[in-house]
């Protein structure tokens, strides 16, 4: 008992230096509301294969207001548990918001170390691949040959990378994560923008309500997270699953003013969520807020070897 608790304590502390040092880095986040709690991968590439057999999720999300040049993303991530211990995944990730569009494409590698026979474990995770930023010549309403167009253009893909660390104690997680190598490391082509995540890091606790015939879970997360050129944001909320997750409820507060909720079903391999975000208390004048939808997909349900 005393050797379990010392090991919890000693993984909790490494953890929370991790995430110190995280703080002060830089990093691009994903504002895709499915990193909460269907695709975690998305935030942390520590997650990757962090649940038995293949996993692919599609995302697609866009500002509920019809106006022209209105952001939209679209998401693409796989994760496959080679084994108890490693996970393997790939993601892509598009954004377009008026004449902007942003592609990325990594390829992730996690461990997931056991610190004993009851379930502790901390992972780590790295991502590395590329990163695209241009402005589209069809969508600009101007001088198509003006030298700042063409010089934003001209800076080429660039090398991008994630690194990751999660520690799990039972129904316990803490997460952190560095979403973006390339911009904490001031290459000239990522760093000057803003709208890109300092940290990101996430406490939450499975509770089980009812284990009688359906099980019912609640699942209360607090995120923290820091965005380039803006203050700090926290959410919290929680998922509220029936049935090992058939039917599950979730909504999460920002401290910016706005919330998101949304309903998720799953059959067999197949799950589907769908989700609404309110405009925050600045942009409340401007726009609806936006929706998104995700359909997940368990392709191969096995358990994993050592």
């Amino acid at each position: 008992m005393k050797t379990q608790l010392f090991n919890t304590v000693k993984a909790v502390l490494l953890l929370l230096i991790v995430m110190g040092a995280i703080l002060n880095a830089a990093a691009q986040s994903t504002s895709m509301g499915a990193f909460y709690f269907q695709n975690q991968y998305l935030s942390n590439p520590a997650m990757a294969g962090s649940t038995p057999g293949l996993n692919v999720n599609i995302g697609y999300k866009r500002q509920w207001s019809e106006i022209p040049g209105s952001p939209t993303m679209q998401t693409l991530t796989g994760e496959y548990a080679v084994t108890d211990k490693v996970g393997l995944g790939v993601s892509i990730y598009n954004d377009q918001a008026g004449i902007f569009r942003s592609t990325r494409v990594l390829a992730s590698y996690s461990y997931h170390l056991p610190l004993n026979n009851e379930g502790q474990k901390v992972s780590f995770g790295l991502s590395f691949g590329f990163m695209d930023d241009r402005i589209s010549n069809e969508d600009i309403n101007g001088d198509i040959n003006d030298i700042i167009l063409s010089n934003y253009n001209t800076r080429g893909i660039y090398l991008d990378g994630d690194f990751g660390i999660s520690y799990v104690s039972g129904n316990f997680n803490v997460q952190a994560a560095v979403p973006n190598i390339t911009d904490y490391l001031k290459y000239d082509g990522a760093s000057n923008a803003i709208d890109r995540a300092i940290f990101f890091s996430a406490v939450s606790y499975r509770i089980q309500l009812s284990q009688v015939s359906q099980n019912i879970e609640l699942e209360p997360k607090v995120c923290y997270r820091g965005i380039k050129g803006f203050d700090n944001i926290l959410d919290v909320g929680a998922n509220l699953s029936y049935d090992d997750n058939r039917i599950n409820l979730f909504g999460m507060y920002h401290s910016l003013k706005n919330t998101t909720f949304g309903l998720g079903f799953s059959y067999q391999a197949f799950q589907i969520n769908g989700m609404y975000t309110t405009a925050s208390a600045a942009l409340g004048k401007y726009t609806n807020g936006s929706f998104e939808i995700g359909l997940k997909l368990n392709l191969v349900k096995k358990g994993v070897k050592e």
